[in-house]
């Protein structure tokens, strides 16, 4: 009874079941409303093709999961710091929040263009873009989780000769933690997303490249296996985050 629990507990079960759910779902519509391959290919004749062409898809998926985690840590890191940041300067957060809103109310892959004339077509484009989509999530979520230690314990501290910093390492940081992984959760998609359409718009390699060559070359089971490659490797990085936060977020 212990196993089955922690089995239903899983984060990997509700994954699978959807999963199951979604291939049900997409054999089902092709066989009742006799979809075309054109239209919708079975998974079966995708997964087929992806292994004829594994080789064109591994080199395309390590370019694109390069920009997209490079600029998931810098976007995260820079993000974490900055919050620290406004925390110990209101008057500056004051300043610096209606900028950072400002600049993100504008889709992220609306500023590719500029991106792309300021750092090239290679990867320090896209990585760029990914920070600064991966960074205000960030920003958010970390700036609110700080603030949410108890007062009287950020006072007991201080009464304890604690400086800012040492309070906000001991008590403020762990107290924001949840929000921190729930920020990199939000992250891991809207970086695959990122890096994949700056790469549609300009690059030298990538999925993104790739899905626009075969949508140009009109080559469709290509452009599904490259769209399977992307979504298998975000759940696996997402359920990575996952284990990371049950080990740093043991206590919820």
């Amino acid at each position: 009874m212990v196993a089955q629990r922690k089995l239903m507990e899983s984060p990997v079960v509700p994954v699978v079941l959807g999963i199951v759910v979604l291939l049900a779902v997409w054999e089902g519509a092709i066989l009742l409303f006799n979809i075309p391959p054109f239209v919708l290919p079975s998974l079966g004749t995708i997964v087929q093709h992806a292994f004829t062409d594994t080789g064109r898809l591994m080199s395309a998926l390590l370019a694109t999961l390069g920009e997209a985690l490079g600029g998931y840590a810098l976007g995260s890191v820079l993000g974490l710091l900055l919050a620290v940041v406004l925390l110990l300067a209101p008057p500056l957060e004051r300043i610096v929040m209606p900028l950072a809103v400002a600049v993100n109310a504008v889709p992220t892959v609306a500023y590719a263009p500029l991106f792309l004339i300021w750092f090239g077509l290679g990867a320090a484009s896209k990585i760029a873009l990914v920070a600064l989509a991966v960074g205000f999530t960030m920003l958010v979520n970390a700036l609110h989780g700080l603030k949410q230690a108890d007062i009287a314990a950020v006072n007991l501290m201080r009464s304890f000769g604690a400086g800012q910093l040492k309070i906000v390492w001991r008590l403020r940081l762990p107290v924001a933690m949840p929000s921190v992984v729930t920020a990199l959760r939000i992250g891991v998609p809207r970086s695959m997303i990122v890096a994949i359409v700056g790469e549609m718009l300009g690059a030298y390699a990538g999925l993104g490249r790739m899905i626009y060559e075969s949508t140009q070359q009109v080559d469709l089971l290509s452009v599904w296996s490259a769209v399977l490659v992307a979504s298998i490797a975000s759940m696996v990085f997402y359920g990575l985050l996952v284990w990371i936060d049950q080990k740093l977020v043991w206590w919820r």
